[in-house]
């Protein structure tokens, strides 16, 4: 018996507004769909805490027995700046301006996403299309939508026709707006403006002499609609309707809202049964912004090499640090809370290590099952991660309290919660134990040994101020040491 059916599991359905039962088209087996990266620029750290929520929920249903393909793409065309329906490709504008070929703009930073991924401890995905790779199920597309008369080709671009799919459809449910708010609120279209209705949107446009990525079409040359991608992709991979769709709140509208109206207007049905939105990641109380210098890329948080930090800080301190607010819930990044975090994530790495040393009795003080199945409950409810981590918490007070031989433990409730723990921190969360990493190598625990013992010699020999300096010095460093029954210990912080 799979986990998974012994588990009831609530998401919250952005197309709902509330809280629904989860319940895969095809039981045993999930859909996912998340739109990925335009691959002009370094990652940006929010990008990374959208894709981040959506790994934790991809370990989730893996750990719960389940069997996902998760397809998370490239958008490496299409993408006009602004998210505009004129203007320049935002890869061709880049390729232009440090006069590289757009590919190699696109695998410059293709590689840097990977890179800053896999430094967080990402699972890839089941399938990573590309928008470039997808160009002949794109044209199709949109050549199914013309036949059903639901968009119109001039100069050789093709708009989706809203108004006219509005009228037999709900164009506007996802994000909760009405097209005649819309129109009302949309200033005239401009003389130059080609399109019907401002809120029509592009399925194809016609390049321009000047623009670098083409491709042949029956309409002439030009290159696809942003939106148009993830509509072709997603179905490609995941069939006509799939489970869940997921990504940043700000794809909400128009990015989702139109991916929507394609589908339903290729297909005849809604393309989606769960829409998952991730919220924004916000930099000491306001919006990251490149403009106003209120943002810091990955790499630089995990070099200590800005402006903004106190200190370095490691991809798994940055995640535990993500992972403590829920996914839909706006999280402010600030040096206060990063440094908050690291300490318990530290707090949390010493109380599995200290799992391994924990001595056993014949009856346990603590409800072992009780405790696993509030954490399972935690991630029932829509992958409450503060809520689990409040848990595991509550897991390292007990341990503590077990190793100072003032709760007790039997040698199978141990197993059980070193298997939990295991769970929820590595294969869940998506945590990695740098510490034991360090400590297993040898080379740390003897440097720190040797100060120990040189500090045991100074305070044998009553030298107080060097014991004091050498215990003083290792907390600056983030080492503290522990005088116990059994003698000194250390733990990181």
């Amino acid at each position: 018996m799979h986990l998974y059916q012994n588990q009831h599991l609530k998401v919250y359905n952005s197309l709902s507004g509330k809280k629904e039962d989860f319940k895969p088209l095809n039981e045993g087996h999930i859909g996912m769909y998340v739109c990925g990266p335009t691959v002009y620029s370094n990652v940006h750290l929010g990008n990374c805490r959208t894709f981040m929520s959506f790994d934790m929920i991809f370990r989730y249903f893996k750990h719960l027995g389940y069997k996902v393909r998760y397809v998370r793409n490239i958008t490496d065309a299409g993408h006009l700046e602004n998210d505009a329906e004129t203007g320049e490709d935002k890869i061709a504008k880049k390729a232009r301006l440090e006069q590289l070929e757009p590919m190699e703009v696109v695998q410059r930073y293709t590689l840097d996403f990977h890179t800053i991924l896999e430094k967080f401890n990402f699972l890839p995905p089941s399938i990573e299309p590309t928008a470039t790779g997808h160009i002949i199920e794109q044209i199709e597309i949109i050549k199914t939508i013309l036949n059903k008369g639901l968009a119109y080709e001039i100069n050789g671009s093709v708009y989706f026709d809203v108004e006219k799919f509005n009228k037999t459809n709900e164009y506007g449910k996802l994000s909760g707006r009405k097209l005649e708010d819309m129109i009302s609120n949309t200033r005239e279209l401009a003389a130059q403006d080609e399109k019907r209705n401002p809120q029509d949107f592009a399925l194809w446009k016609k390049a321009e002499p000047q623009h670098i990525m083409r491709w042949p079409s029956p309409w002439g040359d030009g290159f696809p609609g942003w939106h148009l991608e993830c509509t072709a992709m997603s179905t490609k991979y995941l069939g006509e309707t799939f489970d869940i769709h997921g990504g940043g709140m700000d794809l909400k509208f128009p990015h989702h809202e139109c991916e929507i109206a394609q589908a339903e207007a290729c297909n005849g049905h809604a393309p989606v049964n769960y829409w998952l939105h991730a919220n924004m990641l916000t930099l000491n109380g306001k919006k990251m912004a490149k403009s106003t210098g209120n943002n810091i890329l990955p790499h630089e948080i995990f070099s200590g090499e800005n402006e903004i930090l106190s200190k370095a800080y490691s991809p798994s301190a940055v995640r535990f640090f993500m992972m403590q607010a829920h996914y839909n819930s706006i999280l402010d990044l600030s040096d206060e809370a990063l440094l908050a975090s690291e300490k318990g994530f530290h707090k949390l790495m010493e109380a599995w290590e200290n799992l391994a040393k924990l001595p056993t009795a014949t009856v346990s003080s603590f409800d072992v099952a009780a405790w696993k199945q509030k954490c399972y409950d935690a991630m029932n409810d829509d992958f409450n991660t503060p809520i689990l981590i409040a848990h595991l918490f509550e897991a390292v007070k007990h341990i503590n309290l077990i190793k100072e031989s003032k709760e007790s433990i039997t040698e199978k409730d141990l197993e059980v919660l070193k298997g939990a723990m295991n769970d929820f921190i590595f294969d869940i969360l998506g945590l990695e134990n740098k510490t034991a990493t360090a400590l297993d190598n040898g080379k740390l625990s003897d440097v720190i040994g040797l100060l120990i013992q040189l500090r045991n010699d100074a305070r044998a020999n009553k030298d107080f101020a060097t014991s004091d300096k050498i215990r003083e010095q290792l907390e600056t460093m983030g080492i503290q040491l522990k005088d116990g029954k059994d003698g000194t210990t250390f733990s990181l912080s």
